[in-house]
């Protein structure tokens, strides 16, 4: 079930547009660079790249969060519809 949902999730989803975000990682990526020896960059490198894998894996366990959540309520509300109405049978039980 959660491969069908990470479908849906890379079917469905846009990211949003950061371009001030981006810019600013970009920015203070290319100081350090410039700052720090090669051993490290490295290390920053990977720091960066675990943060990103971090966001995805969040972004993907919401919407799957969310997904289960939304058929739960319409699960619910379709069981709340069918017992909120009585059949015409019942009605005209409760009538007599």
């Amino acid at each position: 079930m959660n491969e069908t949902l990470r479908l849906l999730y890379d079917k469905f989803y846009t990211p949003l547009p950061m371009v001030e975000s981006e810019q600013e990682v970009e920015t203070c990526h290319r100081q350090l660079i410039e700052r720090l020896e090669k051993p490290e960059r490295k290390l920053v490198l990977r720091i960066m790249d675990a943060q990103g894998l971090i966001a995805e894996e969040r972004s993907v366990d919401s919407f799957i969060c969310g997904f289960r959540l939304a058929w739960e309520l319409a699960n619910e509300l379709n069981h709340f519809e069918t017992n909120r109405h009585p059949s015409p049978e019942e009605e005209t039980e409760m009538d007599a």
